[in-house]
This record gives structure tokens, sequence and C-alpha cells, in this order.
């Protein structure tokens, strides 16, 4: 069994080539149940998370067996993680083979949830955000900030970002990062000035008070709402929902854990059938995405389990 470090994790994949790996795995599709969320619960400060997300499928082929693949990731969420300097979200994926069952390779989970989330989102901005987005705001400075960027990037001729944070501090580490590899970023302390100037908006936070105000948006804007991963969490206000074409990763996952979309279904803000599609769908040519150069489009991710199997079988063909 190979054991994957977050370096070996970089060294084997490239955005663009990501992107194109999970749009082949939504049109296929996979098994995968909805994922386990455990609530763990301390004595003092805030609850930690625990998520498992299994998948299985016999649509990547490995050279030895020809069976496919079983994977389980093991996640869990700690938001006073934060405090302490270590990242909120931490994890590991176990790849099987998909015959015997025998483990191939032990992944570091958090560099493979990153690149699989940010990845996921440059692919729905692939149908969803004009072909011309130029313009990126990123809403959040944590983990996963700079490779939405950088996945963003790969699929929009992005020409300048900025990185809005509520600890400002936190957002020009980001910023320095992402300078450092000659990208044109700049911090910025006014949210609401910079909804409006944005062409994307990535926002990947665990704020549970909206922080995406929908009257604010200007024509063309995709939103891709990454964070507020349970019922509780929200980031888009309720005008955000009503002005959007809404799209989300999966049905089944977004309408049962995600607040953007289980809060605005629950007040009839949304309906079920104005969820225009998925990904399986906007892949498979099923839904079309973006209409006009005017219209507003929002993407809710909640992560997928197949997101996780394509990126760990690609890092796996890609190491061994």
């Amino acid at each position: 069994m190979l054991t994957i470090s977050s370096e070996d994790v970089d060294r084997s994949l490239t955005f663009a080539g990501l992107v194109e790996t999970l749009r082949e795995a939504f049109r296929a599709g996979a098994v995968q149940p909805v994922r386990h969320h455990h609530a763990i619960e301390r004595p003092t400060g805030a609850a930690s998370t625990l998520l498992l997300m299994p998948a299985w499928t016999d649509f990547f082929m490995p050279e030895a067996s020809g069976d496919g693949y079983i994977g389980v990731k093991v996640v869990t969420v700690s938001p006073d993680n934060n405090a302490l300097g270590k990242p909120a979200v931490m994890g590991v994926y176990l790849l099987l083979d998909g015959k015997t069952g025998e483990p191939r390779a032990l992944i570091d989970g958090q560099r493979l949830t990153q690149w699989r989330t940010a990845a996921a989102s440059a692919l729905a901005a692939d149908y969803l955000a004009r072909k011309d987005a130029s313009k990126l705001l990123v809403v959040g400075a944590g983990a996963l900030a700079p490779f939405l960027a950088r996945a963003h990037s790969a699929v929009r001729p992005i020409r300048e970002i900025r990185i809005w944070n509520r600890t400002r501090a936190n957002a020009e580490k980001v910023a320095s990062e992402l300078s450092g590899d000659g990208m044109p970023v700049t911090v910025v302390d006014d949210l609401d000035a910079s909804l409006g100037w944005a062409d994307i908006v990535s926002c990947a936070t665990i704020t549970t008070s909206p922080i995406v105000r929908g009257s604010l948006l200007g024509p063309g804007t995709h939103v891709d709402l990454v964070g507020a991963f349970t019922p509780t969490m929200r980031e888009s206000d309720d005008d955000t929902i009503k002005r959007a074409r809404v799209y989300v990763d999966t049905r089944a996952g977004a309408t049962k854990e995600a607040g953007d979309i289980v809060q605005p279904l629950a007040t009839g803000v949304l309906m079920p059938e104005a969820i225009v599609a998925d990904l399986h769908e906007l892949a498979r040519n099923e839904k079309k995405g973006r209409k006009s150069e005017t219209e507003i489009t929002l993407f809710k991710s909640v992560g997928a389990a197949l997101e996780d199997l394509a990126a760990a079988v690609s890092v796996f063909d890609n190491t061994r």
C-alpha cells in the first residue's frame, strides 16, 4: 500500500487535468451514499464534525485488476482549530481494490479535499460563469482559498483577484502566497463593494449568517458557494437565491446538508424544481448551464464522494 503525502498530491495533479477528470467522473457516475455526518460534542468550545464519505465504481479501471476501486474519506471539521493555528479540516483517504478490498493507497485527505473541491467549483464555473469572466472575489481566507483562486484561473481568464476575510491578516497571508505565484491579487476590506465588482464570487466560510448579499451582485455574476456544509450554516441571503439560477453538485447532498439550499427550500424562497441541474446533468448535457451574459448563476457545493474517488484514483495512477 502506498502512503501518499500532500506534496505527492501536489506533484501529481493540475487543475486543468483534474477538472476534466471530474467531468468524466460525473458523466460516468458512481455509487456514492450520502455522507455520514456526526457531531462530536465537547465540554467547552465548538463541536467538531466527523464526516465519512464512501464511494465505489468500476469506471476507473486499474491496469492491475480491471475491477475498479472502493474509497472512503474520513474527515473532521474542528472550528476551534483556527485559534491553534491549525486547519479546521483534517482527513485521510483510503483507496481499496474494487474486487479484493486490498488497500492500495492512504492519501493525505486534507490536500485531496482542497484539490477536488476547488476543481469541482471550476468545473461548475466552466458551465456557469461567463466566458470572459476576469474578476474573481474570494470570500474567506482558509486553507481552501488559494486553491479556489488557482482552479477558477484554470478555466476562466482571471486578471484580477480580490480576497476578503473577517480577519485581514489571514487574507494577507493568502494574497502573499498567490502573489508569489505571479497572480494579480489584492486584499480588500469592503466586501459589499467587491460583490458588485466581481464576475465570479467564490465563497468558502463556515458562517451561519449570510454574507453574500444578492442585491449587490452585478448582472452576469457567477456565485460559487463552497462553505456552509450543514443546514444551520449559510453564506448567501434570500435575495441571492431569488435572483440566481441555482445549480448544485448533487441534489441528494445539497438538499439535505447545504444551508444555502435547505433553508430557502424550507421557507419557500426556493422550490425544488427551481434547482436547474446538478453536475451529473451538466456533464451529461442533460441540462444547460448559463443561458445569457446578464443572468446570475449560483453553484452550491457540499462535496461528493465521487469527486474524492476520482481525484484519489488520478493521484494513485500518477504516483505509483
